[in-house]
């Protein structure tokens, strides 16, 4: 225990230009209401236990072992990564749901919350937040981990935060329009001087042909190195950590779509709809997102 308050004051000594590092202490090995340090085996008892949080099981992304024997650091390490794949509950996710308005409902009484679940609240609002607790809901049912947790804000209808968390991956990208991260550090979309040297993602391979232009998108495939569905949220980080050059999707809501734009245009890509309007704002219904050098030429094949 002292160890830690040791630890802990070193890291947030006051300096001329503020605090050195900000310290969460939220987050605590056995509840936000324990004590700053614990036993091993209460760490594993609270989080194993219903008396832990969603949110608390879900920060485990952030932990890292950084110290100590090597078959004990591997033994905690795989302690934490048993607990982010452990299956949830359906009321509980539902619960978490809810309980994302409540906390900002209650932090920001007057901004406004647009979600897949329960609508909209004060929708004209300054400040709207957009929530989507489980984007990719077939991937989330079926095991694969390509959903993840969308939250953005907007300010007078336009995103101007976003981020994009995957607990399975243990990865949170966050993005503000000018700078994107993953897990911290910095991310940027790669560069690619041809479209026959692309690779290419979309949510579901049938959707372009029911709500697009179908022969379009077939185009669009041919001209690219690799073409896969490794979409939902999940596709849009691999573009933005550059993994992929192309990221398309023919229908979306808005809890789908906003949260990604400042993600998106923080790392250097390109977003607009089918037909290469803007996509930043709530009447948007589709998503081309792109490195800069090859959006026009995607935006040409997808409209002939």
């Amino acid at each position: 225990g002292r160890l830690t308050q040791r630890l802990i004051s070193a890291l947030t000594v006051p300096t001329r230009r503020g605090t050195l590092y900000a310290v969460d202490m939220r987050l605590r090995p056995s509840g936000n209401k324990g004590p700053a340090a614990t036993q091993y085996k209460g760490f594993l008892s609270y989080h194993q236990s219903a008396e832990a949080e969603t949110w608390e099981h879900l920060a485990l992304v952030r932990a890292r072992v950084v110290a100590g024997d090597p078959a004990f650091m591997d033994e905690v390490s795989t302690a934490i990564h048993v607990i982010l794949c452990r299956p949830r509950e359906r009321k509980t996710v539902f619960d978490d749901a809810v309980l994302m308005r409540e906390m900002i409902a209650q932090r920001f009484p007057e901004h406004g919350i647009v979600g897949e679940e329960f609508g909209t609240e004060r929708g004209d609002a300054e400040y709207v937040w957009v929530l989507d607790p489980v984007d990719g809901t077939k991937s989330f049912i079926m095991g694969v981990p390509l959903f993840g947790t969308l939250i953005g804000l907007l300010h007078r209808g336009r995103p101007i935060l976003g981020c994009i968390h995957q607990p399975v991956l243990q990865q949170l990208m966050i993005g503000d329009g000018t700078t994107t991260t993953l897990n911290g550090q910095p991310v940027q979309a790669r560069s690619c001087a041809r479209l026959s040297e692309a690779s290419l993602l979309t949510t579901d391979p049938l959707f372009p042909a029911k709500y697009q232009n179908g022969a379009g998108f077939d185009a669009l495939t041919r001209s690219v190195r690799l073409y896969r569905g490794f979409g939902d949220c999940y596709g849009y980080l691999l573009l933005c950590s550059g993994w992929v050059d192309v990221m398309v999707d023919p229908i979306m809501n808005p809890w789908d779509l906003l949260p990604l734009v400042p993600v998106l245009e923080g790392a250097g890509v390109r977003i607009s709809d089918w037909l290469g309007a803007p996509a930043n704002h709530a009447g948007a219904t589709s998503a081309v997102a792109c490195i800069p050098e090859l959006h026009d030429e995607v935006i040409r094949l997808l409209n002939p």
